[in-house]
């Protein structure tokens, strides 16, 4: 006996059929599910013609289809605003509920509240579903019932709480006959109800070849990159840090659109770490990079000021650069010209793929807000424009860490030297060569700093600085005394209890 004649999935960041709770609790209660993803014109208006990530999404809602059309069903498409489009489809197609995997963003909840509220009026009810998260909100809390501010209690509390439930894949092979068959939409729902995919142009989108990402799409590229990197893991504590080497999973952006489901890495990952051994060293570094995930899910949810603020509040009265000067040196830091080759390598690494390096968006975010004291919000923003695997909770998360200004974060009289960090991350700078290939021909212990070698070395090497490769922005040392005055305005000093970490699963 079902809950409901009839049920709608609208699938957002959940872009798979296997372990998806939100399909799954919808078959398990429904006698017929239809499902359906909505290119949303509130998200795609505001990003340029050729993002990567729309063709990412597009190659996955496709790669999609087929696995629900494999399963019996059909893949409902629709190019629109959801506030309008869910309620509409739902009443057209008579279901008695729609289902949706809960979003934690400030903009997502006040979508689905508009969605809530027009589904009601139809006596259509919205039923949220946990999915992108092992824990979310009030599942995890401090012996007073708080949120936690720290990560390492969070991380304790986690571990200590997690079962083999909680990592259980969900979904039963059985329920699927209970998808609507293509033939199921028809009449007046038909029109509505279209399963054609819009092309990339009809979207609005033009994304080249070029530009479109290296990583595989959909379900089978998650797999394929998580095959990948299992036999890795047991390394990835040591390699993880350095941006030459094979170390990361590269798994972060799957993770964010749902063509993987979270259970299925942290369930590889605690199996792996409760072994033990060498691997288990691995893997507990790489489940605790998704446990971080899950704390600025959490720190989101429970402040959502923080998006636009500082989460200490203090921080906010730090005076930052501005006027032309400043705006000079943010367009220098975007376009990695600021004539230190690390943060120039990483930052034409994000502009030519879209994808950063873990430790080298610490270095850069550390850059700009410490050596130029730009305000962080305005990184954040360049790094919600280009990040492949851009998520609002572990961006925030991650600029606000880095600017002492977060939870947890980097006190602010640490500031890393990006010179000490090239030379110990890249130390025969062969990620430098590879983005900031006019520094190739220096030595390995020249290419850190090229403004401390003598000049025959550098005529020798065919670098003129100043022409083929730009003098320094600032001397950091300078730079240092500078933020640790600006940062006086503070009067408690930040602390940390965690480690220096903002994206999971990278």
């Amino acid at each position: 006996m079902t809950e409901f004649q009839k049920g709608l999935v609208w699938l957002r960041r959940d872009l798979r059929c296997t372990d998806n709770a939100t399909l799954a609790q919808a078959l398990a209660t429904c006698g017929q599910v239809y499902v359906v993803f909505v290119f949303d014109t509130a998200i795609l208006s505001g990003l340029p013609r050729d993002d990567r990530r729309v063709a990412f999404i597009h190659e996955s809602v496709a790669a999609l289809s087929q696995s629900v059309e494999a399963a019996g069903g059909a893949l409902i498409v629709r190019h629109g605003d959801p506030v309008d489009v869910i309620p509409s489809l739902a009443q057209t197609l008579g279901v008695q509920v729609v289902f949706a995997g809960r979003d934690y963003e400030p903009d997502a909840v006040t979508r689905d509240r508009q969605v809530s509220r027009l589904l009601d009026d139809a006596d259509i009810g919205f039923e949220h579903v946990k999915d992108q998260v092992v824990f979310e909100m009030n599942e995890v809390l401090t012996a007073q019932g708080e949120p936690y501010s720290v990560f390492t209690p969070y991380q304790r509390a986690w571990l200590k709480q997690v079962r083999p439930v909680d990592l259980a894949p969900h979904g039963r092979r059985a329920d699927m006959h209970r998808l609507a068959a293509p033939g199921a939409i028809s009449g007046e729902a038909a029109s509505e109800a279209t399963t054609e995919i819009p092309s990339l142009a009809e979207l609005g989108f033009d994304v080249p070849a070029e530009r479109r990402m290296a990583i595989p799409a959909g379900e089978a590229g998650a797999r394929q990159l998580l095959d990948d990197f299992l036999p890795r893991m047991a390394h990835y504590r040591e390699r993880r840090d350095y941006p030459a080497v094979r170390g990361p999973s590269y798994l972060s952006v799957h993770l964010r659109f749902g063509t993987v489901s979270i259970r299925t890495l942290a369930r590889e990952a605690h199996a792996a770490m409760l072994r033990g051994g060498d691997a288990g060293a691995g893997a507990q570094t790489w489940l605790s990079e998704l446990i971080w995930r899950e704390f600025y899910f959490m720190i989101l949810h429970h402040h959502p000021e923080v998006v636009g603020n500082a989460f200490k509040p203090a921080y906010d009265a730090i005076q930052w650069a501005t006027g032309p000067a400043a705006d000079d040196d943010f367009e220098a830091w975007c376009e990695g010209r600021t004539g230190y080759p690390l943060v120039d390598a990483a930052m034409r690494q994000i502009n030519q793929t879209g994808y950063m390096h873990n430790r080298l968006r610490m270095v850069v975010a550390s850059f700009l807000v410490k050596d130029l004291g730009i305000d962080w919000r305005r990184g954040e923003a360049y790094f919600a424009l280009a990040l492949n695997d851009f998520d609002l909770a572990a961006n925030n998360g991650g600029w606000q860490w880095a600017a002492s200004t977060g939870c947890d974060a980097q006190p602010y009289f640490r500031i890393f030297n990006p010179v000490t960090q090239s030379e110990k991350f890249d130390p025969q700078g062969r990620f430098i060569r590879k983005y900031v290939p006019e520094l190739a021909n220096l030595s390995d212990k020249a290419i850190h700093a090229p403004w401390r070698v003598d000049a025959p070395v550098l005529a020798l090497a065919k670098v003129e600085l100043g022409r083929d490769y730009p003098q320094p922005r600032v001397a950091h040392d300078v730079a240092r005394k500078e933020t640790l005055a600006r940062y006086a305005v503070v009067k408690t000093p930040a602390t940390s209890e965690g480690n220096a970490e903002d994206v999971a699963a990278d």
